[in-house]
């Protein structure tokens, strides 16, 4: 069984600064663009996901859990 773990410093340059990150292990599913369309954005000619904006809300911060703990490569990090 092969084991997944986000790497920051394997971070996607894309990503906006701050908590959150997606790495560039993201197979670019689509989960975490449909979950939370405000955080995350596709890079359509990369293949990759990417935070675009970090979250503002509580709701927001719930979600991007979510799909921290859904993403089928444990792509999605938090510093």
């Amino acid at each position: 069984m092969i084991s997944y773990m986000s790497d920051e410093t394997n971070a996607n340059p894309l990503n906006a600064p701050g908590t959150f990150y997606n790495d560039l292990s993201c197979i670019d599913c689509n989960l975490c663009p449909e979950a939370v369309p405000s955080v995350f954005r596709r890079d359509d000619e990369e293949g990759y996901s990417y935070v675009f904006k970090q979250p503002q809300t509580k709701e927001e911060k719930a979600a991007v859990i979510e799909a921290i703990q859904d993403c089928p490569t444990e792509s999605i990090g938090q510093r």
